[in-house]
C-alpha cells in the first residue's frame, strides 16, 4: 500500500479537528487580509518589492527553526556582496529564498510539482546535487540529551515512493 493512502485516515481526521468555527472565522479574515493586500499591490509601480520582502521575511523565519539566524539587515547587506564575503547564515537564508522562486516558478508553469522540481529546489538550498539520500543512519538527534528524536525513512526506494506520493498529494 503506499504511503498517500496510508496517511488518507489521518488527514481526514484531522480535517475533522481542524475546520472549527474559530479556524474558519480566521480563514476568513485572511482571505480579507490577501484581498487587500492585493488591492495595496496593484498600485505599486514595482510590485516585486513587496513579493521579495515577503520571500525573504519567509526565508528568514523558516531558516530560524533550523538555528540559522540572522537579522534583515544583514540579509540586506548580502544581497549585495560577493558571494566569498557573505555572511554563513545570510547565505543559507538567500539559497531558501532562491530555492522559494524556483519552486513558484515551477508551479507558476506547469501547474505542479515534480520529484525533479524538488531536487532542484534542494539543490539550491544545500549547493551541491547529492539528490536523494541513499546511505542510511540519518536522524535526528537532540544535542544536550543524546536521544533520537526522529529517523526518517531509511531506504532510498521508500524515499523515492513517498516523494513521489507527496508530489501527488500536493499536485491533486
Amino acid at each position: 500500500m503506499r504511503a498517500a493512502e496510508n496517511l488518507l485516515p489521518l488527514l481526514s481526521a484531522g480535517a475533522e479537528k481542524t475546520e472549527t468555527k474559530a479556524v474558519l472565522r480566521k480563514e476568513a479574515q485572511a482571505r480579507r487580509v490577501l484581498a487587500e493586500l492585493k488591492g495595496f499591490a496593484s498600485v505599486i509601480p514595482n510590485q516585486s518589492i513587496l513579493t521579495n520582502a515577503i520571500v525573504l521575511k519567509e526565508a528568514k523565519e523558516s531558516s530560524a527553526i533550523e538555528n540559522i539566524v540572522t537579522t534583515h539587515d544583514e540579509l540586506y547587506q548580502n544581497m549585495t556582496a560577493q558571494s566569498q564575503n557573505m555572511d554563513a547564515s545570510a547565505k543559507e537564508v538567500l539559497n531558501y529564498r532562491e530555492a522559494v522562486y524556483k519552486g513558484s516558478e515551477a508551479l507558476r508553469k506547469r501547474r505542479i510539482i515534480s520529484v525533479a522540481d524538488i531536487l532542484q529546489i534542494q539543490e539550491t538550498i544545500v549547493k551541491n546535487n547529492a539528490g536523494i539520500r541513499k546511505q542510511p543512519g540519518t536522524s535526528l538527534v537532540n544535542d544536550a540529551t543524546g536521544e533520537i528524536i526522529y529517523t526518517p525513512p531509511q531506504d532510498h526506494g521508500e524515499i523515492c515512493l513517498l516523494l513521489d506520493d507527496f508530489c501527488n498529494y500536493l499536485n491533486n
